[in-house]
């Protein structure tokens, strides 16, 4: 197993990638002839189970994009469903401190680092590649944190410290909800937030992540320091192209 993505993260690249949340793997054989570097197949607001992420790693296989998935919930089950079904990592919410944090570390890793459990699973081509991928998985498994809610932003640099953590990945509209806001992500109080997570992500070493809904926050995530980039969603790329071509028909 190998994870390019990890790789350019650590070596100080930029990486774009965007939320899978239809339920169609079409989705994701459409996009992956994009220049992606990664989706993220949501099955935490989408009704996303596990055979449709299944078929979703079978959609993105042979592509250069990296598949991670979105669990619901910092579970055991889900995470090692995830896996186990060929993701390279899983974005894990509500990750509110340290003991979160090692919680999801130890659910994605494999004894003695962890307790994910081992089996022939697509992620080792069903057994055929067992020996290469029970050696390299510990390695190369990413483990993203959601800082989403402001016990989350007082603990960072706690989330930071467990060693397995290696993305912390802001979501903006939960954040201002949690600040208070309900949806002024342009609030003052929001960007201080986002930048405190990128400075504590700089001081660990670590990768600092956010989703950027529009084109201005693509700018405005690349100049505050952000590296691993959602660009927005297939949903909202089908929304967005569907208004345009209304407007461009004088329907509003």
């Amino acid at each position: 197993m190998e994870n390019q993505l990890k790789r350019n993260l650590y070596q100080g690249k930029t990486c774009f990638g965007t939320w899978i949340a239809s339920g169609n793997p079409s989705s994701a054989d459409i996009l992956k002839n994009l220049s992606f570097d990664w989706f993220v197949i949501d099955s935490e607001h989408s009704a996303i189970g596990a055979e449709t992420i299944g078929h979703m790693m079978q959609a993105v296989g042979g592509s250069n994009v990296v598949p991670l998935v979105r669990v619901g919930l910092n579970d055991q089950y889900l995470v090692k469903l995830a896996l186990d079904a060929g993701a390279y990592g899983v974005v894990v919410p509500l990750v509110n401190s340290k003991a979160d944090a090692e919680k999801a570390v130890s659910f994605a890793m494999y004894p003695p680092r962890g307790i994910r459990g081992a089996a022939g699973t697509r992620a080792s081509r069903y057994g055929l590649d067992s020996k290469e991928y029970l050696r390299t998985a510990n390695a190369e498994i990413m483990v993203i944190a959601q800082v989403e809610t402001t016990i989350a932003l007082s603990n960072i640099d706690e989330i930071l410290s467990v060693e397995g953590i290696d993305v912390a990945f802001v979501g903006p509209s939960d954040l201002t909800m949690s600040l208070g806001l309900i949806d002024d992500r342009s609030n003052v109080r929001v960007i201080e937030a986002m930048n405190k997570v990128v400075k504590a992500c700089q001081n660990r070493g670590k990768i600092p992540g956010v989703m950027a809904s529009s084109t201005d926050e693509v700018k405005n995530a690349v100049e505050r320091g952000f590296r691993f980039i959602s660009l927005a969603s297939d949903v909202r790329f089908l929304m967005q192209g569907a208004r345009a071509f209304l407007n461009a028909a004088g329907r509003s």
